[in-house]
């Protein structure tokens, strides 16, 4: 079903919108009325711009995941650095801000396992809540883009989430070699972004 009214004087008015796949270019609408496509040349540039959106899409998720990885690594340093001291004091030792220790070893005895509880700071998860909707947000607006079922921008955002992918999402993994038994061909589970994109983000 095509909507609009081409009678009009309004820009607005000549807009082509459809619920079918469709193929349109010149006069084609997106979002709003002053996303109106004059030109071919407006057209390959909305292209294309979709194209970078889905990829920054990608780039933002990765963000996201090597924030978390980051701050982990930061709470790992703290704990090894508190960990050095264990070997020479019986008493559990005390963790500093953004995480709880837990001991049941007691004086005379050997250290029992312990367990470390780690709490981002408010700054911390500021920033992740940030990263999140931004993230959020984008993949909401690359989903209404979908919707005009406009077979260029839909191939254009099929491309983007490729070139995304592959330039954000570089799998890595660790297998080890050597050592215990216990350990050997141990594989670490890949660093790669492990849910797919979805409408939501």
């Amino acid at each position: 079903m095509n909507h609009g009214d081409h009678g009009g004087s309004d820009d607005s008015a000549a807009c082509k919108i459809s619920m079918l796949w469709n193929w349109y270019t010149i006069d084609a609408c997106f979002l709003s009325k002053s996303w109106h496509i004059k030109s071919h040349g407006a057209f390959a540039a909305t292209c294309i711009g979709v194209v970078f959106m889905v990829i920054t899409l990608e780039a933002l998720r990765r963000l996201g995941k090597e924030y978390d990885e980051y701050i982990q690594r930061q709470f790992a340093a703290r704990v090894a650095l508190l960990s050095q001291g264990v070997s020479s004091n019986t008493s559990a030792p005390s963790c500093g801000a953004g995480g709880t220790t837990n001991s049941s070893s007691s004086t005379g005895e050997a250290l029992a396992p312990q367990t470390v509880t780690f709490r981002a700071s408010p700054l911390q998860q500021f920033i992740r809540a940030l990263i999140h909707a931004a993230t959020f947000g984008l993949a909401y607006i690359v989903m209404l883009l979908a919707m005009y079922y406009n077979g260029y921008i839909i191939f254009s955002i099929l491309i983007g989430a490729l070139l995304g992918k592959f330039l954000c999402d570089w799998m890595s993994k660790t297998v080890v070699i050597g050592g215990s038994q216990a350990n050997k061909g141990v594989v670490t589970p890949p660093t790669g972004i492990e849910e797919p994109t979805v409408c939501c983000g």
